[in-house]
């Protein structure tokens, strides 16, 4: 099992070219593509970095389905609670509610190593094969979460008919005046906003906190990482406020699906790479995510 100290020491020990037990090995095998899954305790490392890394991996609902092939029809079907009487009908949720197709889509990269490194017992393989995937793939994971088109990746928060609603469009095609911040914190319903943060970048973030009022007062007052009492998250994946752009988002960000269908597996290319006395190393992902509830994140979007 991927649990056990005979799995991992075997799976590290390939990542060297050491020798190893490969019928141990096969308890981890990719079938797909040759490759291997992490041991759970450099999954649970992976997992931790990837969270530091992206946003989504911590702030949407992250789902494990990894039957392989095919698509997962699910739905979002709201319902409400209401006071029952003796012999009172329960409220039911709504069967018509919209049916979403979740599939797979494939990520991968090769981090290549000096051989010195790899050989040396004193370099922690384990620690920096982790980090170094989950650098990667976090940055290409929240870029496609993002702006994914659906097109051979996830479809995106900022998906021009399947992602946020649009809450606000904004007067200017550059300029974002800060009242209309305050329309579309108002745009967004009251059970989203209890939970909901702002998402932008950099470069928007900086002008909302140049703006003043006519008496020369900043309107972004107090701290860098709240505006108007919710937090505020840095993505430089987030577009720039030019003409028809949706350079800020605020919502409820668990309305935002990640569905794993297979984990992160990686495999040794001791060969491809030996001319430059380095070692490659292969490492895919499976996915897919969509945003389930448009309402539940709004978008300012800039006049075209």
């Amino acid at each position: 099992m991927l649990t056990t100290e005979t799995y991992s020491r075997a799976f590290w020990n390939s990542m060297r070219r050491k020798n190893t037990d490969g019928s141990v090995l096969k308890e981890g095998a990719n079938l797909a593509n040759g490759s291997y899954f992490l041991p759970e305790a450099s999954a649970e490392k992976y997992a931790a970095a990837l969270a530091k890394e992206n946003l989504f991996r911590r702030m949407a609902t992250f789902v494990r389905a990894t039957t392989s092939g095919g698509k997962i029809i699910t739905s979002d079907t709201p319902v409400d609670a209401d006071w029952v009487g003796e012999g009172g009908a329960v409220p039911e949720a709504e069967l018509t509610a919209k049916r979403i197709a979740l599939g797979e889509h494939k990520l991968a990269c090769i981090s290549v190593l000096d051989s010195n490194f790899v050989h040396d017992t004193g370099f922690n393989i384990s620690d920096y094969l982790t980090r170094d995937f989950a650098r990667i793939f976090g940055k290409a994971e929240e870029d496609a979460f993002l702006n994914g088109d659906g097109i051979g990746k996830p479809k995106g928060v900022l998906h021009a008919t399947e992602g946020a609603d649009v809450g606000v469009t904004a007067a200017s095609a550059t300029d974002i005046a800060f009242d209309e911040i305050h329309k579309l914190y108002f745009s967004l319903k009251p059970e989203y906003r209890s939970n909901a943060i702002w998402v932008m970048n950099d470069e928007t973030a900086l002008a909302l906190r140049e703006l003043k009022d006519s008496t020369n007062n900043y309107l972004w007052r107090g701290a860098a990482d709240t505006l108007l009492g919710k937090p505020v998250v840095i993505s430089n994946h987030m577009p720039s406020a030019e003409s028809g752009a949706k350079p800020v988002v605020f919502g409820d960000f668990k309305y935002y699906w990640v569905v794993e269908r297979q984990p992160l597996s990686i495999r040794a290319l001791h060969e491809k790479y030996s001319f430059a006395d380095k070692i490659g190393y292969f490492g895919m992902e499976t996915l897919d995510g969509c945003l389930i509830r448009s309402e539940a994140i709004k978008a300012l979007q800039m006049a075209e």
